[in-house]
Parts: structure tokens; sequence; C-alpha cells
């Protein structure tokens, strides 16, 4: 085992490595993905009114499912931010046609959850 001091934005992180085999040639040879690498493909976004995160947090619960039709007002989600239960609710009437967000995942500010048309 190796151990290593890495900064990172400044602050220093000791991380111990093991070396996962013998065979060196091999482990270098195989793709390893970086955080510099691009971002995983997400499914597009339907066309429609898009319904987004207004602040970050945590999705404690889903009111609504694709199909659903919806009046201006309703609630769409249950966001946990700062230690409070928010409601996202509808900015239009219309259907849901794609729900974008599972429960007990994790959103940023803009991030849409749903879409209804």
């Amino acid at each position: 085992m190796k151990r290593y001091n890495i900064t990172v934005n400044g602050k220093i992180y000791d991380v111990a490595v093991e070396e996962a085999g013998s065979d060196s040639a091999m482990a270098s040879s195989a793709p390893v993905q970086t955080a510099s690498s691009a971002p995983a493909p997400t499914a597009p976004i339907a066309d429609g009114t898009k319904v987004s995160a207004p602040m970050p947090g945590t999705i404690l619960d889903i009111k609504v499912s694709v199909g659903d039709t919806v009046s201006e007002g309703a609630p769409l989600f249950v966001l946990e931010a700062m230690k409070m239960e928010n409601d996202v609710n509808a900015p239009c009437s219309g259907k849901v046609v794609s729900v974008n967000t599972t429960k007990g995942s994790t959103v940023e500010t803009g991030t849409v959850l749903a879409v209804i048309n």
C-alpha cells in the first residue's frame, strides 16, 4: 500500500492506494474515468412547461405520475431543504408528460423535475 498527499481546492488529503494486481501493465491499460471526464448522458427533457427545483435539496415525495392531469398550483413534489419540507407546485394546468427525478434523489437549484404540457 502506498500513501500520497493530494491537494484539492487548497485542502490536503492523505490517501492510501493499494495495487490491484501483480500485472501492472494490465492495470495501466484499463480505461479510467476521472472527475474531468464528460458527465454521463441523461434522458432528453420533453417539450412543455418545465418545473424546476427552486433550491437545492432532497426529493421526499413525488405526488404525480406521467399522464396525470394537474391544475395550476397543485403540489407535484415535496422538497426537503434546510430541514424544512417545501411543496413544489405546478406553474400551469396541463398533463404531466415527464417526471425527471426519483424519491430520495438530491437536486440542485434549476434541476428540471417534471414537464407539463
